[in-house]
């Protein structure tokens, strides 16, 4: 290695080190954006968009929701069509029944119990989105929708309509609310405990979005801040240590990518579960 390879390794070190002196350019990385990075390389501006007030711009993290939508149709179609030719699945088609399967047979069937059919296909396209959106994260120049707080609500919304519309289907509107409160509470007592169960209600999708933003969030810091402390620590000592952990996390996020799909849709089906059977 010359004097000159040297030295433009250093001049970058030192470019890199200035630009760490804040955390911007670390929630450059993690909030969504009106641009697709390909840093170094260019970068693509997306189109600023309102309709009577309010802001529908297309962003980073719309993309790539659009794009885990077209992978799952895609991957869907091809295995509709496997299955027009024959019954025995083949390739894919075993990978995505293997999923389908376990999701109907350890989640959704065990929690909701009878009549547990009417919601698997809701719940399904919740998994297969959640984990399209958590591996679209991991890739290079890859960006996480469920690490924004609006898809996470967003989706959090969507169960609790699905829960409160289910249990209401199931019980009647009156029978649904009158068995939120358990059987044998004193009367003096039924009003604090209607007030708590009807905040129970909201508690509950608000602890699905939160749990799978921050889940999806605190990974992506943690290896932008292993990362980073190469240039920080201004020393090519740390470099070996920083990315070995930074790949052990990075290992991490892929195990909590499947978790966090199935946490998300194992939550919603239990709590779909206790809204339509509240005998149990």
């Amino acid at each position: 290695m010359n004097v000159d390879t040297v030295q433009s390794i250093q001049d970058t070190a030192k470019v890199a080190a200035s630009k760490t002196q804040d955390t911007s350019w670390l929630m450059h990385h993690i909030m969504d954006s009106h641009e697709l990075d390909f840093e170094p390389f260019f970068s693509i501006p997306l189109p600023h968009l309102s309709l009577f007030g309010f802001d529908i711009s297309i962003t980073k993290h719309v993309v790539f929701m659009w794009l885990a939508a077209i992978i799952l149709i895609v991957i869907f179609k091809m295995v509709s069509n496997q299955y027009k030719k024959s019954l025995v699945p083949r390739g894919i088609s075993t990978f995505v029944e293997t999923i389908i399967v376990f999701v109907r047979d350890e989640i959704v069937k065990p929690t909701i119990g009878k009549g547990y059919e009417r919601f698997l296909p809701y719940l399904l396209t919740v998994f297969f989105f959640i984990l399209t959106c958590n591996f679209l994260g991991l890739l290079p120049y890859g960006s996480t929708a469920t690490s924004n707080i609006s898809v996470t609500v967003t989706l959090a919304v969507i169960s609790f309509l699905v829960i409160q519309i289910g249990g209401m289907m199931k019980n009647g509107v009156i029978g649904y609310f009158k068995g939120l409160v358990p059987h044998g509470v004193p009367g003096w007592l039924l009003p604090i405990m209607a007030i708590v169960e009807v905040l129970g209600l909201f508690t509950k999708p608000f602890a699905l979005a939160i749990r799978l933003f921050a889940n999806m969030t605190a990974g992506h810091i943690v290896i932008l801040a292993l990362l980073g402390l190469i240039f920080i620590i201004h020393t090519y000592f740390v470099a070996p240590v920083s990315i070995a952990f930074a790949l052990f996390i990075y290992l991490l996020e892929i195990l909590v990518a499947l978790l966090q799909a199935y946490i998300f849709t194992m939550l919603s089906s239990l709590f779909i579960g206790m809204a339509v059977h509240q005998e149990h």
